[in-house]
């Protein structure tokens, strides 16, 4: 459970370091509500024959899925007054598919002041039991 009273400070921030990572089961009704929540009705999100006709192994996570995984986890490291400034580039190397548990790590590239904003520049991955599913980048700024 996350302490919301909890806020990350810039000068508590170490290069090298990993973030505290977020796990999530994905089922078939998290990848529903998620595509009904931002209006992807693609049918291989959640017909899993129609996703193995395209190539897949069964119903997948869609981006937007990731990218809330993403944001999920580095708000709950930053706490409620960092800011996230960015996500990405990603790239989806390996299917998040139902019955994985994907879970979202990142680790801390480079910190740094610009135009007075205590910076902080983060390699960002989903893993499985398959290994790497997605690799990206993440800026966030930090009291």
């Amino acid at each position: 459970m996350v302490d919301w009273k909890k806020q990350l400070r810039f000068n508590e921030v170490e290069v090298e370091k990993e973030i505290p990572a977020v796990s999530i089961p994905i089922t078939l009704q998290r990848l529903v509500m998620e595509a009904g929540a931002n209006r992807d009705f693609s049918p291989i999100h959640h017909d899993g024959e129609i996703a193995r006709a395209t190539g897949a192994p069964d119903t997948y996570a869609n981006t937007f899925f990731i990218m809330g995984m993403f944001e999920r986890t580095l708000r709950e490291w930053i706490g409620l007054r960092g800011v996230i400034k960015k996500i990405g580039p990603f790239r989806m190397k390996v299917f998040n598919c139902v019955g994985d548990v994907m879970t979202c790590k990142g680790k801390v590239k480079e910190k740094s002041q610009e135009n007075g904003n205590n910076v902080v520049k983060l390699d960002i991955w989903c893993e499985t039991d398959k290994g790497q599913t997605v690799v990206g980048e993440a800026t966030v700024i930090l009291p």
